[in-house]
């Protein structure tokens, strides 16, 4: 007589483990020394992330102090969450992503006192899906009723936060780097969707490296998440092994996720990634771009499903 107990297929972090050969940094947050850096899974991406496609949007401008409409078919043309839309299974992915990373802004486990609240958003290599799943990230924490959430654009070489909402670049962070007479808040744009701002790349630089490394990176860090308990920053940062600004991110940050491509990423880049980001404890992998096996785990089939009343 066989065995009727169904064998437990190994999960996608499971299997990312073994495939990364990371199984020694993949312990429990509490059994790591603070001073060594925290390789963590998260939930994973369970659909391939769609590349976005171009369209000719019109972009508005932001005005300081005004509210920016999102244009919500924009988001579902390029395949990113909607607000309001059906619960789905990226919005579950993104619930799952989400919950680590507040579980340790929010102060359960924290290290860095209120730099748990700064997510930096990198990936090894460009094209990895980084600036999309910083966009929904963000998208997904702003559903949450007691956070207001940042989304930060320090891609400097290539800004592309502003363009993928169809708005207009402005002053932002690197004008508020290079010039103290700039007030950071000021360049903060807040959108219709409830409890999401964004904060613009700003005016490029040759310098961009060397200014978010000045002590004047962490004061204005430290001014944004004072002026709003509540506040979680979201930087969107340049590829590690593409651009050095990550790195120096990084000191700043008090969560790293690490977007890792499930068809590209190869350990050595994913080794080097993480050892360029030292500057911080707390670095999660979030596998994106996975393929399901047919009949295998989909979060969010569950909603919109009928019970069977016979």
């Amino acid at each position: 007589m066989s065995d009727p107990t169904p064998r437990k297929r190994p999960s996608l972090l499971e299997q990312a483990a073994t495939r990364y050969d990371f199984n020694t940094h993949f312990r429990p947050l509490d059994d790591v020394p603070a001073e060594k850096p925290v390789t963590t899974p998260i939930a994973p991406l369970a659909s391939p992330t769609p590349e976005p496609r171009p369209i000719a949007a019109p972009r508005a401008t932001p005005r300081p102090g005004a509210e920016v409409k999102i244009d919500r078919a924009l988001l579902a043309e390029r395949g990113m969450l909607v607000p309001g839309a059906p619960i789905g299974a990226l919005v579950e992915e993104f619930r799952l992503v989400k919950r680590q990373l507040l579980t340790t802004a929010r102060g359960v486990r924290v290290r860095s006192g209120d730099l748990s609240r700064t997510i930096l958003v990198t990936s090894a290599q460009p094209d990895d899906g980084k600036t999309y799943c910083a966009l929904n990230l963000a998208i997904s924490m702003a559903a949450e009723r007691d956070l207001e959430i940042l989304l930060i654009d320090a891609d400097f070489a290539k800004p592309d936060v502003m363009a993928r909402l169809g708005l207009s670049e402005g002053r932002g962070l690197l004008d508020a780097l290079a010039d103290p007479q700039v007030e950071l808040e000021s360049c903060v744009v807040r959108t219709d969707i409830p409890h999401l701002s964004l904060l613009p790349c700003g005016t490029k630089s040759n310098a961009d490296t060397e200014l978010v490394a000045s002590a004047r990176t962490g004061e204005l860090i430290a001014q944004l998440l004072a002026a709003d308990p509540r506040r979680v920053l979201i930087f969107d940062s340049p590829p590690v092994l593409a651009a050095s600004p990550a790195a120096a991110l990084a000191h700043h940050a008090g969560q790293v996720m690490l977007v890792v491509r499930a068809d590209r990423t190869s350990e050595s880049d994913l080794r080097e990634a993480i050892d360029l980001l030292d500057g911080c404890e707390d670095i999660q992998l979030l596998l994106n771009a996975v393929s399901f096996a047919p009949g295998g785990r989909r979060f969010g089939s569950y909603y919109g499903q009928q019970e069977d009343a016979s």
